[in-house]
């Protein structure tokens, strides 16, 4: 598959659809904030509006790869591991860091999603999707978002927002 165009998460779905040449060629179950939707810093929220991809980070890692502060700890995740640290937000196997396009919105101040660190990342499969429980950041499936990484250029758009999208939810994947 071609690199993808356009990204667009569902709040109201709890889905990710990936886009390319104007068709729906993926689509994953995520996980966004408990907190639900909201771009003010210490808010716990997933932010909505326009976005880009402003990293890609974690190529070449193996699946399960612990990430803490953007850097691979060395660490893959296991659930000794998961017991050894309880309550601990695991960051796993790759970050898409997003930037938000929309001064005032979800850029600058006190609603810089970039400043804010919110991801899309790999989260421990015992966690389930589909689900809002994340601190902001937009949780997946660690082969989910194996498979989806290499297809997301830099400055890939990314569009967030609550509203649910039915005829993607239901569409057949081209």
């Amino acid at each position: 598959m071609t690199s993808l165009d356009f990204l667009h998460i569902s709040i109201a779905d709890q889905q990710l659809y990936g886009f390319a040449g104007g068709r729906l060629r993926l689509r994953f179950p995520v996980s966004t904030a408990r907190n639900g939707a909201g771009e003010l810093n210490g808010s716990g929220c997933t932010p909505r509006g326009l976005h880009q991809v402003r990293a890609c980070i974690g190529d070449g890692l193996p699946v399960g790869a612990v990430l803490r502060g953007r850097r691979w700890t060395g660490e893959t995740w296991t659930p000794e591991l998961h017991a050894a640290f309880p309550g601990r937000d695991w960051i796993l196997t790759r970050i898409l860091w997003l930037s938000g396009c929309e001064p005032g919105v979800n850029r600058m101040g006190q609603v810089d999603t970039f400043r804010r660190y919110i991801y899309i990342h790999g989260t421990p499969d015992s966690e389930p999707m589909g689900v809002p429980l994340s601190h902001g950041c937009v949780r997946m499936r660690n082969a989910d978002l194996f498979q989806l990484f290499p297809l997301v250029p830099p400055h890939c758009p990314v569009r967030i927002d609550e509203a649910p999208c039915p005829n993607w939810a239901a569409a057949e994947l081209e």
